[in-house]
């Protein structure tokens, strides 16, 4: 066809409009772009070859698109029809595979698998699991939930989400909390270590050797653990422990103590010893909302660093591996980062019950 120029007044109002949309628009497939801005160079009144150069690519590319639009309009741009072998299944087999996933459960399971929809559906096993691929469904897979049911949920959410994004000055905020019934475990038969192709590896069964329970506070600012083994973990022991925070906390800053409402917590001899004490400030965690206090963040990594794995003949031998944990944790702290407001998160969880449960949470007012 030879070099081809498109004129200004080949473009309609409307043309133009919608070319230029799909050239912004964020959404639009980055081919779909391209095309619209090859078109709009061409129109302008440019050659191919400086297309070519504005956009970087080949003119053999804006020719292409400069004669499909010629020829067919806005239509001429989309991609035309590949070849291949036409659709085995139809849309209405898909939908009635994503129906039953989502609806029913096979009568010998409590899920569906993918050999058990192919044999209810009569599709093959690999196309079952194209299907929920494509569709985002896992049906071998489930998580777990709890949501809160305190009346005072907000605003305990915002009390302690507050002391973590904007601490008050001249205060130590700390999160506190205990880890009760560690065990110590030894393994019924000794560690295989780990070797080149193989990974350590240990009995199923165990010896009990006793448990001991951890009492810790968190800084926030610092990320410093106090942190103390009792043999119990009752409000006695509690009351040590805050003796012990006492000690270690400057006398001259407020101290804004963070902390479930577990029973310990809230004897008369708790109560008493926190009266007694005006620079003491207790911020209550919501009911079932533990992820609100930091220290879990540590019990979790003691977990994984260090009880999980470890192999303790006496309860004096967890106490000193603990013990030793929280002394290298110290030697070089570093604070949890809090990221996300009230806000966010109460608006996460309106997001997470208006999507999941809308039923329930039309009636419960939270």
């Amino acid at each position: 066809m030879g070099r081809l120029r498109l004129a200004i007044v080949g473009l309609t109002a409307s043309e133009r409009a919608e070319l230029e949309a799909l050239a912004s628009r964020r959404q639009t497939a980055q081919a779909m772009a391209l095309r619209a801005r090859i078109v709009l160079g061409c129109a302008s009144g440019l050659q191919n070859k400086e297309v070519a150069a504005q956009l970087g690519i080949d003119p053999v590319t804006v020719s292409k698109w400069r004669r499909r639009f010629l020829a067919d309009g806005l239509e001429g741009l989309r991609d035309e029809p590949r070849c291949g072998a036409p659709r085995t299944v139809d849309d209405a087999r898909i939908e009635a595979v994503i129906t039953r996933t989502l609806e029913s459960l096979p009568p010998d399971a409590t899920h569906w698998s993918s050999r058990g929809m192919a044999r209810a559906s009569g599709l093959s096993t690999s196309t079952v699991q194209r299907i929920w691929r494509a569709f985002g469904l896992q049906p071998h897979r489930e998580g777990t939930f709890k949501l809160s049911t305190d009346p005072d949920f907000v605003d305990k959410v915002r009390d302690v989400v507050g002391l973590y994004v904007a601490p008050p000055a001249h205060a130590i905020v700390l999160c506190v909390d205990e880890k009760s019934q560690i065990q110590a475990l030894d393994r019924s038969q000794p560690l295989l270590p780990m070797r080149p192709g193989q990974i350590a590896k240990r009995t199923h069964d165990y010896k009990r050797h006793g448990t001991t329970s951890l009492f810790a506070a968190l800084d926030i600012a610092t990320g410093h653990v106090i942190g103390k083994c009792y043999p119990r973990h009752r409000a006695t022991e509690f009351r040590k422990f805050l003796d012990e925070i006492e000690a270690n906390v400057p006398a001259d800053l407020d101290v804004h103590l963070v902390m479930d409402n577990y029973a310990t917590h809230k004897t008369q001899i708790i109560r008493d010893w926190l009266v007694k004490r005006p620079r003491w400030h207790v911020h209550y965690t919501p009911t079932s909302a533990s992820w609100v206090n930091q220290v879990e963040r540590f019990f979790a990594l003691l977990t994984e660093r260090q009880i999980r794995r470890g192999v303790h003949r006496s309860t004096e031998a967890l106490r000193q591996a603990i013990t030793s944990f929280i002394a290298q944790h110290n030697a070089n702290p570093k604070p949890f980062r809090w990221t996300k407001s009230a806000d966010d998160i109460l608006a996460s969880i309106e997001r997470f019950c208006v999507r999941n449960m809308p039923e329930q949470t039309s009636d419960s007012g939270h």
